[in-house]
C-alpha cells in the first residue's frame, strides 16, 4: 500500500460541537478580546508590552500550546515518503511563496493604504500594512496542525507540508517581508523578523521531539496518549 493509498483510507471521523462550530467559537473570542481590552486595558497592555525585538512573548507561548500536541505525533522517520505527494505539496509550496505575499501585500496597499485610509488613525496607516505583509508571508503552522488534528489527518502528511514550508520560510520569509515592506517605506528590525522564526517555528518544533523521544524510548507510542490527551 503506498503512502497515498493509506492516508485515502484514513477517514475523518465525525465532528463534534467544538469542531463544528469552530468559527462561531473563534468570532466569540475575537469579540470577548475586544470588550475585555475595552474595560480592563490595563492589564492587556501589560501583555502587549512582554516583548522581546518586538516580538510578544505571551503569543508565542500560545502559539506553542496550539502546535506541540500535533507536533508529538509526528514521527520525522516518515519524510522520505512525502515524494508520493509532490503535486500537492507542490500547489501547497507555489500558493503560499509565489502568490499569498505578494497578493496580500497587493491587497493590503489597497484597502489599508488606499479605501480605508480615512477611516484609520494615520499613526497607524503603516503598522496595519506591516501586520498584513508579515502575516500573509508566513504560512500558518499553527492552525494547519490545529485542522489536521481535528479532522483526525495523516500526521506524516501534514507534516511533510509543514516542514517543507516552515524550511523554505527559514530562509525565505525575513527576505521576502524585507523586500515587500521596503516597497511600503516600512522598516522592521531583522532581528524582529529571526526571532519570530524562532520562537514560532524552531523552538516548539525542537521542543516536541524532544518531548517525543523520551517516553517513546522507554515505553514506545502508547506513552504519548496521556500527554495528548492532557494537552
Amino acid at each position: 500500500m503506498t503512502f497515498a493509498d493509506a492516508r485515502r483510507r484514513h477517514m475523518a471521523p465525525a465532528l463534534g460541537m467544538f469542531e463544528r462550530y469552530l468559527t462561531l467559537w473563534v468570532a466569540l473570542c475575537i469579540i470577548a478580546g475586544i470588550v475585555l481590552g475595552r474595560l480592563l486595558p490595563a492589564p492587556f497592555q501589560a501583555l502587549g508590552r512582554m516583548t522581546a525585538a518586538e516580538v510578544n512573548i505571551p503569543v508565542a507561548v500560545l502559539i506553542w500550546l496550539m502546535i506541540v500536541p500535533m507536533l508529538l505525533k509526528v514521527d520525522f522517520g516518515a519524510l522520505h515518503r512525502v515524494a508520493e505527494e509532490w503535486r500537492g505539496i507542490g500547489v501547497t509550496v507555489g500558493v503560499n511563496w509565489l502568490v499569498k505575499p505578494f497578493s496580500m501585500a497587493a491587497l493590503g496597499w489597497l484597502f489599508i493604504g488606499f479605501l480605508f485610509r480615512p477611516l484609520l488613525p494615520p499613526d497607524q496607516i503603516d503598522s496595519y500594512i506591516a501586520g498584513l505583509i508579515i502575516l500573509a508571508a508566513a504560512p500558518c503552522t499553527a492552525m494547519v496542525f490545529v485542522w489536521s488534528n481535528l479532522t483526525d489527518g495523516d500526521p506524516n502528511f501534514t507534516l511533510s507540508q509543514v516542514a517543507l514550508n516552515d524550511t523554505i520560510m527559514v530562509f525565505a520569509f525575513a527576505p521576502i517581508v524585507a523586500l515587500l515592506l521596503g516597497l511600503s517605506s516600512i522598516t522592521v528590525p531583522w532581528t524582529t523578523l529571526l526571532l519570530s522564526v524562532v520562537l514560532y517555528i524552531v523552538v516548539p518544533v525542537i521542543a516536541a521531539q524532544l518531548w517525543r523521544r523520551a517516553p517513546l524510548a522507554d515505553a514506545g507510542e502508547a506513552a504519548l496518549t496521556p500527554p495528548l490527551q492532557r494537552l
